[in-house]
């Protein structure tokens, strides 16, 4: 274990915050979380906190720059042109979509999403999300191959948002059936 006020020490802190700070803002968002609730989550003092982070705003925003990271790494990890040959358009979309879904399925990140759009009256979470969107259309578009694509993808996905937040795939009713279907 490295030593007290290492940088490692704190580097490893930092990603034990930011892992519970995703639950915590998955399960009440960035306005109605608070830090000392994060901090006790992972066990560390709310001005151990601050000391990584100046502010619950900062921190929220380097939660997103973090769910950013695993998206694309989930996205680029399972896309069939992982191997260096471009798959057909409808191969790569259903791919990524996979992909997406499986990442979903963990209802914090997709709670901890929504929230994200929802606090971007935040500067800095406002700059947070719109480098997550950035991130997000430059992989699909190197995923999908161009502009259209993208698009159709963000709004299947956002579609897959509704379907997985209301669980309508454990819903046998003739309007979640149609949401469900692909």
């Amino acid at each position: 274990m490295p030593a007290a006020g290492t940088s490692t020490k704190s580097d490893e802190r930092r990603r034990a915050i930011v892992a519970a700070a995703v639950d915590c803002f998955a399960q009440k968002g960035f306005y109605g979380t608070t830090t000392h609730e994060i901090a006790d989550w992972v066990g560390v003092s709310q001005p151990y906190l601050y000391r990584l982070y100046p502010n619950k705003e900062a921190l929220f925003a380097a939660v997103v720059d973090h769910v950013s990271v695993v998206m694309t790494d989930t996205l680029v990890t399972h896309s069939p042109a992982s191997d260096g040959a471009r798959p057909a358009p409808e191969a790569a979309l259903d791919a990524a979509r996979g992909a997406y879904a499986a990442l979903v399925a963990d209802r914090n990140i997709l709670r901890f999403l929504m929230h994200a759009n929802c606090a971007t009256g935040e500067p800095l979470v406002e700059q947070a999300v719109r480098r997550c969107y950035a991130k997000q259309v430059d992989t699909v578009r190197q995923l999908l191959g161009d502009d259209e694509a993208v698009r159709r993808w963000f709004g299947a996905g956002m579609l897959d948002n509704v379907v997985a937040v209301l669980g309508l795939a454990d819903i046998d009713e003739p309007w979640a059936h149609v949401l469900t279907a692909r």
